[in-house]
């Protein structure tokens, strides 16, 4: 079995930044492997500790510099990665469809029975990657999936799982494979990387695509989103300090309530 699980590059910003066109300064940027992939990544390496013969080969798409943060990856217990970049992906924002192409591609060459992404990510929130993917490649597909039986999916080679619904309700369902699944954060714990395994990961592959290797050109990437402006919105506070006893600053709340209107029949 070989399960394909697609993993982001997030950057966090601190606390104090500064605005350099349409992004932040990179200065103020640190890089890390998205939350929700984290928990993906966890599951697939919990699948192939509990069966025989299974494959985890995680993608990515990202400039160089990404490598970094999926060699973490790596290091938890992914055999192998795939990073996909080319200039015509260099844009201040990439589209859904435009990722579910990229990412369909890549299913095409690997043909995984399983892919796991997480639920969305923690930059730019869309959260339909992983339904998109699977429309794209005609895959049966369950989104925001907390619980995973991997004896059943082992044993049946169907995805038996919980899904996290509107107002607390979840669902009990069976996907066959091969099959999408969007992971939500709490299913599992994911690991920290041991040195052991950091040291592993040096060795590990990391191969490098472009849109040529793919069979893509520029003109299937080309993004329907595009970033006009990035500003820091304002704050404005009209909070009013009252000073003086209890019964003081009681009657100067009382005061400003009437004033506006609050308690007015």
């Amino acid at each position: 079995m070989k399960v394909l699980v697609t993993v982001k590059e997030v950057a966090e910003v601190e606390d104090d930044f500064e605005i350099d066109g349409t992004g932040v300064d990179d200065r103020y940027l640190e890089y890390d492997l998205n939350e929700w992939d984290d928990y993906a990544v966890e599951e697939a390496v919990q699948l192939q500790e509990a069966g025989d013969d299974i494959e985890v080969v995680s993608v990515t798409i990202g400039p160089e510099r990404a490598e970094e943060t999926i060699r973490m990856a790596l290091a938890k217990g992914v055999d192998r990665a795939i990073r996909v970049w080319d200039d015509a992906l260099d844009q201040d924002l990439l589209d859904t469809a435009t990722k579910a192409r990229v990412f369909r591609a890549v299913v095409e060459e690997e043909e995984p029975d399983l892919i796991l992404t997480g639920v969305q990510a923690g930059d730019d929130a869309f959260g339909a990657t992983g339904v998109a993917l699977a429309e794209s490649v005609g895959q049966e597909w369950a989104a925001v999936v907390n619980q995973l039986d991997i004896d059943h999916l082992l044993a049946e080679n169907v995805a038996r799982v919980h899904r996290e619904l509107e107002g607390g309700v979840e669902e009990l369902t069976d996907v066959e494979l091969p099959a999408v699944l969007t992971i939500q954060t709490g299913i599992n714990e994911p690991r920290y990387a041991s040195l052991r395994g950091i040291r592993q990961a040096q060795s590990k592959e990391i191969a490098p695509k472009t849109l040529a290797d793919l069979g893509l050109e520029a003109g299937d990437v080309e993004s329907s989103l595009f970033l006009t402006e990035m500003y820091e919105p304002e704050s404005e506070s009209d909070a009013t300090l009252f000073e003086g006893s209890a019964e003081e600053t009681a009657a100067e709340l009382a005061s400003v309530l009437r004033e506006k209107g609050v308690g007015a029949e």
